[in-house]
């Protein structure tokens, strides 16, 4: 009597309590263990079949024995196959999706920036001027007098008025993500610094 099925229920169990071990092989010693189970199968077969009783089952017995060897040959070749095509492929990493309107703060500077005077400050300064010339000379000398003193005051006015319109302007640099640089002037304080992530918001920036 046959007694395959016996056989092969260790061969499954011994089979499910060694895959955690296998798992971690190269291919190489993967085969390795693979066939080195398969000759010890099938040494074990062919000592159950030497107790059937006649020489026909005897013989059919060694032929399953030695088909299910074979197989098990071309399952552990096709194997090392496989995990060897399998370790050869790069690893795949994923890629950063550049952003063009991205990019990190390089610096910020701040500057002041000169005001110019106005018609008013002209007025003011010209009217201011005038009276203190007439108050110098007399005849054409106090007339010369009053036009200097005019064009003086003035000036002055203009000056005065350009000095209380001096503004700062913050300059940010950015460099994109794709390698490009821009500056972008404003005439309060942003609240960037150095190192912060910006993206382009209508014609300026912002932080993200």
């Amino acid at each position: 009597m046959i007694r395959r099925p016996l056989i092969l229920a260790v061969a499954i169990t011994a089979l499910f309590s060694t895959s955690a071990f296998a798992q971690n092989l190269s291919p190489k010693a993967q085969y390795t263990y693979d066939t080195k189970q398969a000759n010890t199968r099938y040494a074990d077969d062919k000592k159950l079949c030497a107790e059937e009783s006649s020489s026909k089952a005897r013989m059919q017995c060694l032929r399953d024995a030695k088909s299910e060897y074979d197989q098990a040959i071309i399952n552990a070749k096709a194997a090392q196959k496989a995990g060897n095509s399998y370790a050869s492929q790069p690893s795949k990493q994923p890629q950063h999706q550049i952003c063009a309107d991205c990019g990190k703060v390089l610096a910020v500077n701040v500057a002041e920036k000169a005001g110019e005077g106005g018609a008013l400050g002209m007025i003011g300064g010209g009217v201011a001027g005038a009276l203190l010339g007439r108050q110098v000379g007399g005849g054409r000398g106090k007339d010369l007098a009053t036009l200097a003193g005019a064009a003086g005051g003035a000036y002055a006015g203009k000056q005065v008025e350009g000095h209380m319109k001096n503004a700062k302007t913050w300059t940010v640099t950015v460099q994109y993500e794709t390698g490009a640089k821009a500056d972008f002037a404003f005439d309060q304080d942003p609240g960037l610094a150095a190192g912060d992530l910006v993206r382009n918001s209508g014609n300026g920036i912002a932080r993200r």
